[in-house]
């Protein structure tokens, strides 16, 4: 018995068969970025604002997602990821209640120092501050439970945010980070997405790649603490070593 596609002319039958390529929007910049910096797994759960995410994550196959049932429990398992790993754990959720869900989870890992990036979705630019549907103060809320938070505003600006954003989870003392992603920033197309390969979009990305296999991208403590921490425990007649979960 002939198939479906057997009976559909040609072109609509090659058409059906190739692999939908994801557009070059906000959101697969986003994804772009976190797996030029070595990131493989992250933790969510979907809604309305952060759907556009979610289809380019669909697209993505060198990204892993853990579906939760809670956005608190996201947090929490992207925290065990962390320790156990040494990397960044990395939390999807939607908008308005979902953001808010992070709270108590963005709290223990600021108390644990435990790096963790959560990307929250958000309302269309246009519509916050209107008390549009499922909107919340995202970077109100989550000031106090993460040592740095921003909201994107700008498709230009997705990839140097995001590596900013990254970045801060470990440097000095990690902890979490907050970036907030406004639906339409995530739909939309940066003006240099034209197809070619040297646009500054693609510059950023390949710049971030590069700095990642130099080694740059991984915090080192200097060599200069370690001699003199050696030193302040040789002279110490009563040495206490103090460590919390960094240790692990």
């Amino acid at each position: 018995m002939d198939s479906m596609n057997d009976r559909l002319h040609p072109s609509v039958a090659a058409a059906l068969a190739a692999p939908e390529t994801p557009p070059a929007n906000g959101a697969r910049i986003l994804l772009e970025t976190l797996i030029a910096h070595g990131v493989d797994t992250v933790f969510g759960y979907p809604g309305g604002a952060v759907l556009p995410l979610y289809d380019a994550l669909y697209a993505e196959p060198r990204l892993r997602h853990v579906l939760v049932r809670h956005e608190q429990a996201a947090v929490h398992a992207a925290e065990g990821y962390a320790r156990t790993t040494g990397r960044t754990g990395v939390v999807f959720v939607t908008s308005g209640p979902g953001m808010a869900n992070t709270t108590s989870g963005l709290l223990d890992a600021m108390c644990d120092s435990i790096p963790v990036l959560c990307i929250s979705g958000q309302v269309a630019t246009s519509a916050i501050g209107t008390d549009a549907f499922q909107e919340c103060d995202a970077i109100g809320i989550s000031r106090s439970v993460t040592k740095w938070n921003t909201q994107v505003r700008s498709v230009d600006d997705v990839a140097a945010v995001t590596a900013r954003a990254f970045e801060l989870t470990r440097q000095g003392r990690p902890g979490p980070v907050l970036l907030d992603f406004p639906k339409d920033v995530q739909l939309a197309v940066p003006r240099d997405a034209d197809g070619d390969d040297d646009t500054p979009s693609q510059q950023k990305l390949a710049a971030l790649r590069a700095r990642r296999q130099s080694g740059k991208l991984t915090p080192k403590l200097p060599q200069s603490a370690v001699r003199r921490a050696a030193a302040l425990i040789a002279q110490a007649k009563r040495p206490i070593f103090y460590g919390g979960g960094g240790l692990v």
